[in-house]
C-alpha cells in the first residue's frame, strides 16, 4: 500500500512587515520607533513570533507539517525575511526564500518561502506592472514574482501577486488590477509557449474578489480553476471590511492539477486558515482577523488578512 502525502501551498498577506530602520529610498516612515505608530524592536519581535506561529500551523491538520510553499505580501526587504525564517517560532522548519526589491512606492514586496526538502527552486524572475496615474506619470506598484521549481518530482510554476488596492475607490482603481491581470496572462502565455502542459499556480492578494472582472478575466483567459469562488461565503473570507467578508486572497491553478493519470500531484482542497487564535475574541469585531494596527493604534495582533491555502496530494 502506498502512503499518500499531502503538500500545503499557501499565501499570506502579513500586513506591513517592516524592520525598525529607516530606508531613505522608501516611504517606511510610519514604521520607525520615532513614528506615531511607535514601531519598536519589541513590537517587531512580537510580530515575527506571531507570524512564525501562524505559518508553522497553516494546513497542518492534514499534512502534519508546515506549508511546503508560502507566498507572502507586504514584506519590506530581505532583512525581515531573514529575521522571520530564523525566528525561533519558525527556525525548525528550515525555510528558504525568494525575494526581489520592487519599485513599489510604499517599499513593500512579495516573496516566496519554501522548504528545500519539498521544493527545489530552478529559476525565478520578476515582472513589473506598468500603470500610469491620472497625470500620465508612472505609478509604481508591486512586481509579480515567478518562481519555477520541482515539488515532489513535478515541475511547477508559482506566480505571486499583490495587486493595487482600492484606496481611491473600487471603480477608480479597477484599471490597475486589470493591468496586473493582463500581466499574469502574459506570463502564463509565455510559460505555455515553452511547455503546453505547464503546471501553474497563481496566488496573491488581488484586492478583488473571485467574481471581480480582473480575477475572472485571468481565470478565463488562462483556463485556471479558482477554488476560492466556493470557499468565500457570507460568513467566511480572508479579510473583513465594514462587516462584510472579502476574499481578496486567492490561489488559482491550471486545470491539469485535476489529472490523476501521468501526474505526481493532484488538487485536493482549498481553505481559509482562520483558526480562533488568529481572530479577535471579543467585542463587535469578534471573529475578524486580529490585526497588528488599526490606523495608528497598536493592537499587537497578526495581520488584517487570514492566510489561504490549497492542498495537493501525491
Amino acid at each position: 500500500m502506498t502512503m499518500h502525502k499531502a503538500y500545503t501551498v499557501a499565501f499570506y498577506n502579513i500586513e506591513n512587515l517592516f524592520d525598525i530602520k529607516n530606508d531613505p529610498l522608501t516611504n517606511d516612515d510610519d514604521f520607525l520607533p520615532t513614528s506615531k505608530k511607535r514601531w519598536t524592536k519589541k513590537r517587531y519581535e512580537n510580530k515575527l513570533m506571531k507570524l512564525g506561529n501562524v505559518i508553522s500551523k497553516i494546513g497542518n491538520e492534514n499534512t502534519e507539517q508546515s506549508p511546503s510553499i508560502i507566498g507572502l505580501a507586504e514584506v519590506e526587504n530581505k532583512t525581515v525575511l531573514n529575521d522571520l525564517v530564523n525566528h525561533h517560532a519558525l527556525k525548525n522548519e528550515n525555510y528558504s526564500y525568494v525575494h526581489y526589491d520592487s519599485m513599489d512606492e510604499r517599499g513593500i514586496d512579495v516573496a516566496l518561502l519554501y522548504q528545500p526538502k519539498d521544493f527545489e527552486v530552478l529559476n525565478s524572475e520578476t515582472f513589473s506592472v506598468y500603470i500610469e496615474n491620472e497625470a500620465g506619470l508612472r505609478d509604481y506598484t508591486r512586481d509579480i514574482l515567478l518562481v519555477t521549481g520541482i515539488l515532489h518530482s513535478e515541475k511547477i510554476h508559482v506566480i505571486v501577486n499583490h495587486w493595487s488596492s482600492k484606496r481611491e475607490g473600487d471603480l477608480e482603481t479597477q484599471y490597475k488590477r486589470i493591468a496586473a491581470a493582463n500581466r499574469v496572462i502574459y506570463i502564463i502565455n509565455k510559460l505555455k509557449s515553452e511547455d503546453v502542459s505547464a503546471k501553474i499556480i497563481v496566488m496573491g492578494d488581488f484586492n478583488d474578489n473571485p467574481d471581480s472582472t480582473s480575477v475572472t478575466l485571468m481565470e478565463n483567459k488562462c483556463q485556471l480553476f479558482n477554488p476560492f469562488k466556493t470557499v468565500w461565503s457570507f460568513e467566511k473570507g480572508s479579510l473583513n471590511h465594514n462587516f462584510n467578508w472579502n476574499q481578496f486572497d486567492q490561489i488559482l491553478f491550471s486545470i491539469n492539477f485535476f489529472e490523476v493519470q501521468n501526474s505526481q500531484l493532484t488538487y485536493e482542497s482549498a481553505n481559509v486558515f482562520n483558526s480562533k487564535f488568529l481572530t479577535q475574541y471579543h467585542g463587535k469585531f469578534k471573529g475578524q482577523p486580529f490585526r497588528t494596527y488599526v490606523g495608528k493604534k497598536y493592537k499587537g495582533g497578526y495581520s488584517d488578512h487570514f492566510p489561504v491555502y490549497i492542498q495537493l496530494k501525491t
